[in-house]
């Protein structure tokens, strides 16, 4: 039998005015597809010359009509009512994104195949689909505007022709082309920090080059240093800046005692930590002759040894923070000023920016002072000395002790009847040898010898503020950098408050004090309790965060309507703003420029959350590298976290904590309730709850990955 002859399709016929409908009614019936005019003629059926020659010339006129869109050169789509928007992509584990801007209310979802490799952190230039009812708003990049960053840190795997990279994160999800001439010494399986060098339009993968080799997988100094770099934080100073601070001089001068207010003669001590190194406030107290108190707040006076425009300060700034990683600091500032120079060690006079108040026997404040001072510090206290004093009333400077803890506890409890929150958590400190390796996991104690200090420095930063910010006549506001912090969101809230009833408390969301009086019995109920770190979690997130901005909303968790980064110089970019502009406004200098300030603060807070972001990794790696012999093992563990690819536990005894992949519970098939924090056996039922007590077994571990599985222990 002969085959059978395919008959030819026909050539569909359109003259101008039924071609413009039919390409509309296809761009119409699908928004989110992108055709140039092959496409086109394909799905119209369209083969003959002078037809196709037609939609170029139809597509051209409803694109200068506003009804189609080019996207690219040659390519269309159909034009979003609400068209273009910029904001920035943030890649979820799945591979898909979300572009948040401020033009849109909503987070725009955008799939993975419409990324057009846009990475995590991205500025980008997104085309809006037309919006459906039951969803959320979907787009498309279409232009990266801005890369957040061209440097990632991972693992390269060299063969004999070539080699890749593979990054840590898992929202780089590109592997790296390296040439073997751009290995900069790299072998086989060693971390290192690789950069983006080009990206070919038709190459899937993104050319790239070592910058820096990190070492050996699992050694410690390697994931330090990795961990660093993942988040762009440097870990050590260019040369120029050690020279220029080496140059400051070590003793102080006959001019620097010049127009400061002299206090060396007022007892005076620090409080700080068993293993600080960087002294940056201290505190004095004197009883003056009507009986009144006054409380000195001194801090370290940064700026008169930091001048703008140096390199010194643009290093800082550049830093942002000093970041504080389980088992280093990173500091802001070189040694020579944050633990020499500037530090207020015992025994030496040294150069303060103060504030001063004048309090009565209720710790009410009667009169201000701010400015520049001179002080001698008596001694060095650790907060467990100071705490041994509090509680026996016995001991170097007890009096000023017990007297500065009395009207502390005073502003404590005003603090908390004016709707202050209580977000005292609980420090995860590792015991670590001379290797780096975690021997012990214990946690911080929180006592008053803490809350005198916390008390004092809270007083100060909002005076400061109050002093700058709260002014009747509008026309005399100037400038300044304050500590922000918006008010909860209420539909969080609301979802908090509905799942706390399942373990029989609740919050009152009637007004803002109402909210922070029953947030703070919430949280002093469950003290010692199992749910403890999970309510305290549940409750952070319902919470904004705090933010640097010279746009005054006031701080929410702390029930002020003034409040500023005043007493860390040494180690916050935002204290050393703060000190400079208090120090002009004080001698009757005009108003800074708004915009470059605020410029500042967005980039304050982003080193200060990438700082964070660090710190926590650096504790996640201590604990699984704590649990590395410990497979095996069995623990009762509190269910911290739910997703949709497993659940978290904590376990009770270190706080160490894991997850039980779902692919893990073979009993049943489990889904996720986001609303509820939980998941459920879709046969049997069997439900796993955010705060449920668990048994779990340690069933490997992933020090590259800093990762803990686990299995539940019925």
């Amino acid at each position: 039998m002969g085959r059978k002859k395919h008959k030819k399709k026909k050539s569909v016929t359109f003259n101008k005015k039924s071609l413009t409908n039919g390409i509309l009614g296809l761009f119409s019936n699908n928004p989110k597809m992108t055709l140039n005019h092959k496409q086109i003629a394909k799905h119209l059926s369209i083969t003959d010359t002078s037809t196709r020659k037609l939609i170029v010339e139809v597509l051209n006129e409803l694109t200068q009509a506003n009804a189609l869109e080019e996207i690219y050169q040659g390519k269309f789509k159909l034009r979003s009512r609400a068209g273009h928007v910029i904001g920035k992509v943030d890649i979820a584990a799945g591979g898909y994104g979300f572009v948040s801007s401020e033009s849109v209310s909503e987070d725009i979802f955008i799939s993975q195949r419409n990324l057009n490799r846009a990475l995590d952190g991205d500025t980008v230039k997104v085309y809006l689909y037309a919006k459906k009812k039951s969803r959320g708003p979907e787009g498309e990049v279409i232009e990266i505007i801005e890369r957040a960053r061209d440097t990632f840190v991972g693992i390269v795997e060299v063969s004999e022709n070539f080699a890749f990279f593979i990054a840590d994160s898992r929202q780089m999800p590109y592997d790296l082309f390296i040439p073997l001439n751009k290995l900069t010494g790299a072998t086989d399986g060693q971390k290192v920090i690789a950069k983006i060098t080009e990206w070919p339009r038709k190459s899937k993968n993104p050319f790239g080059e070592i910058i820096e080799v990190l070492g050996e997988p699992g050694d410690n100094e390697t994931e330090m240093h990795a961990i660093l770099a993942e988040f762009g934080l440097p870990f050590k100073f260019p040369e120029q800046v050690e020279k220029e601070a080496e140059a400051i001089p070590d003793k102080l001068t006959a001019a620097d005692y010049e127009k400061r207010r002299d206090f060396r003669d007022v007892p005076t001590f620090t409080i700080d930590p068993e293993d600080a190194k960087d002294f940056d406030d201290a505190l004095s107290l004197q009883k003056l002759p009507d009986g009144n108190w006054e409380a000195g707040i001194h801090i370290a006076d940064v700026t008169h040894y930091m001048k703008t425009k140096t390199l010194l300060d643009q290093e800082a700034f550049k830093r942002g923070t000093s970041v504080y990683l389980v088992d280093r600091v990173v500091p802001m500032l070189p040694e020579k000023l944050s633990n020499n120079v500037c530090s207020l060690r015992p025994d030496e006079e040294k150069l303060c920016f103060s504030a001063v108040f004048e309090l009565d026997d209720d710790a009410s404040v009667l009169n201000e002072w701010f400015g520049r001072t001179i002080i001698y510090s008596d001694r060095r206290f650790t907060y467990k000395e100071a705490q041994l004093i509090i509680d026996t009333g016995k001991g170097d400077l007890k009096d000023e002790m017990l007297t500065l803890n009395r009207l502390a506890q005073k502003l404590r409890k005003r603090r908390f009847e004016n709707g202050s929150i209580d977000f005292e958590r609980e420090e995860v400190k590792f015991d670590i040898d001379e290797t780096g390796f975690p021997l012990r996991v214990y946690f911080t104690e929180h006592g008053e010898s803490n809350e005198l200090i916390e008390e004092f420095m809270l007083l100060a930063n909002k005076k400061v503020a109050e002093h700058i910010g709260d002014v009747a006549d509008k026309k005399n506001k100037k400038t300044f950098v304050y500590r922000v912090h918006d008010r909860p969101d209420l539909e969080k809230l609301r979802k908090f408050s509905q799942f706390m009833k399942k373990f029989g408390r609740s919050l009152n969301l009637s007004s803002n004090l109402k909210i922070s009086e029953s947030l703070n019995k919430l949280l002093a109920d469950v003290k010692g309790e199992n749910i403890q770190d999970m309510v305290e979690t549940l409750a952070i997130r319902t919470m904004a965060k705090a933010e640097y901005s010279t746009k005054n909303i006031g701080h929410y968790g702390l029930a002020v309507k003034f409040y500023t980064h005043f007493t860390s110089p040494i180690r916050r970019y935002p204290d050393v703003m703060v000190h400079r502009m208090l120090a002009d406004y004080l001698e009757g200098k005009a108003s800074k420029n708004d915009k470059k300030y605020e410029k500042r603060c967005q980039h304050s807070s982003d080193m200060e959350q990438r700082a964070e972001e660090a710190e926590r990794m650096s504790v996640k790696y201590k604990q699984v590298e704590f649990m590395l012999d410990k497979i095996g093992r069995q623990y009762e563990g509190i269910i911290s976290g739910v997703s949709e690819w497993g659940i978290y536990v904590e376990i009770i005894e270190n706080k160490c904590e894991g997850m039980v992949p779902l692919r893990e519970l073979l009993d049943d098939f489990y889904e996720y309730d986001e609303d509820n924090y939980c998941i459920t056996g879709r046969h049997t039922g069997k439900r796993y709850q955010l705060g449920d007590p668990v048994n779990v077994e340690i069933l490997r571990t992933n020090l590259p990955q800093r990762q803990l599985d686990l299995a539940i222990v019925d």
